[in-house]
């Protein structure tokens, strides 16, 4: 297993919208978590509005970027590394989750989610509850939700470690 720069990574998956992308990436840089983009995104991953959205903070994240979700399996099969899937479907509350460092939390595509082998592929599928009636948050919001109770798990979990 190679060693790790950040404790977490969020995975995209084929991509809809790049300001939504941008977005997201902007908090993996703030948040100091590395980040992947499964290809093909719907939009080119250099596109103006991506940018716009990521401003000057693209810089300040390590991207992965994989062809397909088959080379992104093979890469973290080699790494060792869980697979936590952000879905509407979930069965699990992102937090009645046990996030571990070198987990891999993923979102799906704005306008269709993940395919259903992908879903299969995932460790875990994880929620974010919302109100009844309501049926999803921007895929930006939830996944800062998903990598914020992550870290904040993470961190909990070294303030017990040095106890």
């Amino acid at each position: 297993m190679t060693a790790r720069v950040t404790p977490f990574l969020l995975a995209l998956y084929e991509p809809d919208i790049p300001q939504n992308c941008g977005t997201m990436l902007r908090a993996c840089a703030c948040l100091g978590v590395e980040a992947a983009i499964i290809e093909p995104a719907a939009f080119p991953v250099g596109d103006r509005h991506f940018r716009r959205a990521g401003m000057d903070y693209l810089d300040h994240v390590r991207i992965e970027r994989h062809d397909s979700f088959g080379a992104f399996e093979t890469w973290r099969r080699a790494e060792g590394r869980r697979l936590a899937l952000l879905t509407t479907s979930g069965d699990t509350a992102i937090w009645d989750f046990a996030f571990r460092p070198g987990d891999i939390l993923m979102v799906g595509r704005e306008s269709a989610g993940v395919p259903a082998r992908v879903r299969e592929a995932a460790d875990a599928r994880l929620i974010v509850p919302l109100r009844a009636g309501l049926r999803s948050l921007n895929v930006a919001v939830a996944a800062s939700m998903a990598l914020g109770e992550a870290l904040r798990q993470a961190r909990l979990h070294c303030a017990q470690e040095t106890e």
